[in-house]
């Protein structure tokens, strides 16, 4: 099998067609930034892509389904506004970066629409992500904020990744049940929703507060740092407090999807 020449961002031992692959694949990415761009959300996954079916939210361009996977819609009475176009798995693979998990279903559709955050109703919990760049993180993090019926997901328009690919598969359908907000500004964003009524809580293991133990209130923004780096300073400033989880072993950090389900299951009980 031929090898292709290294190449910035290959991995060692990739064939050429998977290194080609990943190039179309960050060929299209970065098109995606374009204002003009017309690039749909690509979804995949049989979670993922069900759910988007059944979301009457959601506009459908292209639907792709294995054999199995068409049939198992039928199976399961799944009815999608879109009929699919039966391929190979080599089909849907090739669109995909190489480790993919597709389960025989890929769907483009267009970007879900979502609400500016001067509009978010002033009531129960929102989530806010101060430059989280993980897709598989964000994605984890929005199956915590379904589960825990969060109202959005907020967060910068740079530094964070798209709505889309690796992100939707990891929150395996929660996409289209928690509304995601962009802002340009994080701490103007943060300041909009202290004027909406929200009391705002950063989360951070520095944090001079146990979580457990600090008074909450509704509307609550719960603001949560990137790996790391943590909160960015300017976001500690504009948090009315700065708490941390308590952790009882020797570890004092999480990762920070697991953080956010921690911290969203002790809010949730607080704010009862």
């Amino acid at each position: 099998m031929s090898r292709p020449p290294s190449r910035p961002g290959a991995k060692p031992g990739a064939t050429r067609e998977q290194v080609e692959r990943r190039e179309r694949f960050e060929r299209a990415r970065r098109d995606s930034f374009r204002p003009d761009a017309d690039v749909p959300t690509v979804l995949y996954g049989w979670h993922t892509v069900t759910a988007a079916l059944q979301n009457p939210a959601r506009r459908l361009r292209k639907l792709l389904a294995t054999e199995n996977a068409a049939r198992r819609l039928t199976e399961e009475g799944i009815k999608s506004p879109l009929a699919p176009e039966v391929v190979r798995p080599s089909a849907i693979a090739e669109r995909l970066l190489p480790d993919a998990v597709h389960q025989g279903l890929y769907l483009e559709a267009d970007p879900l629409d979502a609400p500016a955050v001067e509009e978010l109703p002033a009531r129960g919990i929102v989530l806010v992500l101060d430059q989280i760049t993980d897709p598989h993180n964000v994605g984890a993090i929005f199956r915590s904020a379904a589960a825990f019926a969060v109202s959005a997901i907020v967060t910068t328009q740079r530094h964070s990744p798209e709505a889309t690919g690796a992100l939707a598969k990891a929150a395996s359908g929660a996409l289209e049940m928690v509304p995601f907000v962009s802002v340009q500004n994080l701490s103007r964003g943060l300041a909009a929703l202290k004027q909406s009524g929200f009391l705002v809580v950063g989360l951070d293991s520095s944090g001079d507060t146990d979580l457990g133990t600090l008074p909450l209130r509704a509307p609550l923004a719960l603001v949560l740092g990137a790996e790391g780096k943590g909160l960015r300073q300017l976001t500690k400033e504009t948090c009315d407090h700065v708490a941390r989880i308590e952790l009882p072993g020797d570890l004092k950090s999480l990762n920070v999807s697991n953080a956010a389900a921690v911290s969203l299951y002790i809010v949730s009980r607080g704010l009862k």
